[in-house]
């Protein structure tokens, strides 16, 4: 099969190895869940909503069995997890160290967008706060579990809306001014340079103590998921007829997630996409970032101001 071609069968075996992802009830999400819990990982489901996570849990388990393998019912589980409060991820990155003592995955995948204004528990706009900040304190929280776990990954799931984005570090949560599109397009490039930024600590750190997790990046394209029920009425009439013109289904939009998380060439600092024109759909390569998702000084900015924010210091 061609590189341009990587395909769910392309993910390796994934025996003995524990997948913590979040929004995983549905969507992209479900699909990368399913996918490794196939191929023999022991999936954790980290969701808001407990009964749709167990809901999801059953269908996956159901759908998933194969010959070989312990059942696909007791390698799933469920975990709660809000990422618009602090308190439940805290709670929730207790839950997981106290069950499992490696961690191989972690895939940030959850995220609201282009919601109307609202503010998390803690008072961050509700895009950053969820999408970003809950992230970022989430992995922190986890790292060191991670950091033990020979070939550990954390996989950040960003978008395409982070070519238009910007972080304006004079309005962070945009109490100024406040537009739906502009804050979602800001939360998916800070969710690219907190990736980059990670990565590039790992690799000093590696440097100093032979660890080897690394941070990647992936964006579905434009994937037919439950993602974009919060668009506004005009931009729904606009955006929803180019999804189901142009866009693929929740597997397909997977797929970036997955290479990133299981292929054994990717490495840190890869950034997967869809292949096709305008990354839009097709089988997941790497693909380009914008030039502000480099810059180095607004990644440490921002790495600064949400440790500051979260609370949550990094020992990297």
């Amino acid at each position: 099969m061609s590189a341009s071609q990587w395909t769910e069968k392309d993910v390796p075996d994934q025996s003995g190895r524990v997948a913590v992802i979040t929004g995983a009830n549905t969507g992209i999400g479900f699909d990368a869940a399913r996918v490794l819990l196939q191929r023999g990982a022991r999936v954790v489901l980290a969701c808001r909503d407990l009964d749709k996570a167990c809901a999801a849990a059953e269908r996956m388990a159901a759908a998933t069995d194969a010959p070989g393998l312990e059942p696909a019912r007791t390698r799933v589980e469920v975990a709660r997890l809000d990422l618009a409060s602090l308190d439940s991820i805290r709670q929730a990155a207790d839950e997981l160290l106290s069950r499992h003592t490696r961690i191989d995955l972690l895939i940030n995948n959850a995220g609201v967008m282009h919601t109307p204004y609202g503010t998390t528990r803690d008072g961050f706009e509700l895009q950053l706060g969820t999408n970003h900040f809950g992230h970022f304190a989430l992995t922190g929280l986890l790292l060191e579990r991670l950091c033990q776990t020979p070939g550990s990954r954390i996989v950040t799931v960003s978008s395409l809306n982070h070519m238009q984005g910007s972080i304006n570090f004079d309005d962070l949560q945009s109490t100024l001014n406040y537009r739906r599109e502009t804050a979602y397009s800001q939360s998916k490039l800070a969710n690219l340079m907190f990736t980059f930024e990670l990565q590039r600590r790992l690799t000093q750190a590696t440097n100093s103590d032979g660890g080897s997790t690394s941070a990647l990046a992936a964006h579905p394209g434009f994937a037919k998921t439950e993602l974009n029920r919060s668009l506004s009425p005009v931009t729904r009439a606009v955006y929803r007829p180019l999804i189901w013109l142009l866009g693929q289904d929740s597997l397909m939009g997977a797929l970036p997630t997955l290479r990133a998380a299981a292929d054994p060439a990717a490495r840190g600092g890869d950034y997967y996409g869809p292949g096709g024109r305008f990354q839009a759909k097709g089988y997941p390569v790497q693909v380009r970032t914008s030039d502000s998702a480099r810059d180095s000084d607004a990644q440490q900015r921002l790495w600064q101001e949400s440790e500051r924010l979260t609370g949550v210091a990094y020992r990297l």
